[in-house]
């Protein structure tokens, strides 16, 4: 995928179209991923040697970390997962192992390139799909009366053709696509069903799942359907005809060992300083770690897709270290993540940014939003320092939340407006400095207040 030969400076680049500041964080994140693309061409053994830089980012919520390592995976078409460290147990207790970060990883490896396979096939089975509801429309003959008498036009027939041919031209001009037919839909016979337990039960789960499946024949169901709804469902069923799953599956597995990527969250969660080890609930903090350790570190894990190697998945660990600082993770794990990055904390010219630069900023969303009801929001840019300064504010002497202040505020800002609009004759709202600091300041001022709304 060309995605991958970006250099660092164009990675940066893309990464500055969403992310605002963090310049040592996407430097860091942008050389691991070229490294990646280099050794893809490194010859010979020695290519197995070159480990991945795996990368801890430290810095408070809301400042970019998840947001940095989602965009760098759209980048480089690669598996990407996000796992919160504290939902995991140590073998051996209740809970989830860390060896499913790998197995759904896999998964979404998998779906991601059955997407793309039926994509590539879309056009293949879209025909065919027409050529379904043709069939179904006109089935192997048409029938008339006359006199009492059946003629049937077998299949082949000039007339037949010539029937198929014109409503094949009215299935193309969409003539047809509110018409209601009856489509015939395989219809699963096993129920969904969850079964919990200790860590490593997962795979059983998955596995008695498919066999329990399999003994099961499909129930084929009668539904009544638009011609447009029909040829959705047929389309997927020809493009799963068309894909062979077992190359599928091949380039899923082969991607995850060579692209994927983990993000794994709240790795401070898991950290316990010296004096705490041993004690209290949080005793199974190191056991995690040393679960961690062999998937960090290069190990085999098993799947329903097969083996999967680990060696070469980029992790990218993150975590606010309030209560614990990076040196408190066991050393081992220590080593497997060689770059440390601490993020900087975003203050009121970062919020400005935020709310305005990005593709995806906050004002724009919301502007896109009004639009559909046929209203223009416009901001000034005073009123956009002030809801920045606002969050600065609030974030100081608050809990520091970073940017996801400001969606909190703009909420709270614009939720008048967002009840009142499609009940008024509105075609345009106007927000100044003065009606940030009316709807806003009371709350700013009453902490308590603030404290529950902003």
């Amino acid at each position: 995928m060309k995605n991958r030969e970006l250099t660092p400076r164009e990675i940066v680049r893309e990464l500055d179209a969403y992310i605002i500041g963090q310049e040592k964080a996407k430097k860091a994140v942008a050389i691991a991923m070229r490294n990646r693309w280099r050794r893809q061409h490194v010859r010979g053994s020695i290519k197995e040697d070159i480990l991945p830089n795996n990368i801890i980012l430290i810095g408070p919520t809301g400042i970019g970390k998840t947001e940095i390592a989602r965009r760098l995976s759209n980048l480089a078409g690669a598996p990407f997962i996000k796992v919160e460290a504290s939902k995991f147990t140590e073998v051996g207790y209740v809970g989830r192992d860390v060896e499913s970060i790998i197995r759904d990883l896999t998964g979404i490896a998998v779906t991601m390139v059955k997407n793309e396979r039926m994509a590539e096939v879309n056009s293949q089975a879209l025909f065919l799909a027409n050529e379904r509801i043709l069939d179904i429309l006109l089935p192997s003959g048409e029938t008339k009366h006359h006199s009492e008498q059946e003629e049937i036009i077998p299949r082949g027939d000039e007339k037949f053709n010539r029937t198929r041919e014109k409503l094949r031209v009215m299935l193309e001009n969409g003539e047809m696509e509110d018409r209601l037919i009856e489509i015939t839909v395989n219809q699963g016979a096993m129920p969904m069903m969850q079964i919990f337990g200790p860590a490593g039960i997962e795979e059983m789960e998955m596995n008695l799942s498919e066999m329990l499946g399999s003994a099961f024949p499909h129930k084929k169901k009668i539904q009544k359907v638009t011609i447009s709804e029909a040829r959705k469902i047929f389309t997927q069923e020809e493009a799963q005809k068309l894909i062979d799953m077992e190359t599928v599956v091949r380039e899923a597995v082969q991607r995850v060992e060579e692209t994927g990527i983990v993000f794994i969250d709240e790795i401070d969660k898991i950290a316990s300083s010296g004096d705490q080890r041993g004690y209290g609930p949080d005793v199974s903090r190191e056991g995690v770690q040393r679960d961690i350790l062999p998937i960090v570190e290069g190990s085999n894990v098993q799947t329903k897709y097969g083996v999967v190697r680990t060696d070469h998945i980029l992790f990218i660990a993150a975590g606010a270290f309030h209560a614990t600082k990076p040196s408190d993770l066991i050393p081992e794990l220590q080593g497997r993540f060689p770059i440390r990055v601490e993020m900087d904390s975003l203050g009121k010219d970062e919020f400005v940014k935020i709310l305005k630069n990005p593709r995806n900023a906050l004002l724009k969303q919301y502007t896109a939003l009004l639009k559909t009801e046929k209203v223009e929001l416009i901001f000034d840019d005073d009123a956009v320092e002030e809801i920045a300064q606002i969050a600065a504010e609030v974030n100081e002497k608050m809990e520091n939340i970073g940017a996801r202040r400001l969606h909190t505020i703009l909420t709270t800002l614009l939720e008048e407006i967002l009840y009142k609009v499609p009940d008024k004759d509105i075609r345009e709202v106007h927000i100044t400095r003065e009606f940030v600091q009316a709807r806003l300041q009371n709350i700013v001022r009453d902490r308590d207040l603030s404290r529950y709304i902003l």
